[in-house]
């Protein structure tokens, strides 16, 4: 009959100090920033027309 290795119980694999390499995220926002705008100069655009349109018609 084979003799068993017997492992310590309860240790668990020691892990290294040293954190994994991670990539840099560096987003690009300059689409959101342009719909973002054009939704901004839409928006005034339209109130403006609200408020011409409620004096216009009192």
């Amino acid at each position: 009959m084979a003799k068993k290795n017997k492992r310590p119980v309860g240790k668990t694999p020691a892990v290294s100090a040293i954190p994994a390499q991670r990539a840099e995220f560096a987003p690009d926002y300059t689409n959101v920033k342009k719909d973002l705008a054009r939704i901004g100069i839409l928006a005034g655009s339209l109130f403006g027309a609200l408020i011409a349109l409620a004096f216009i018609l009192k």
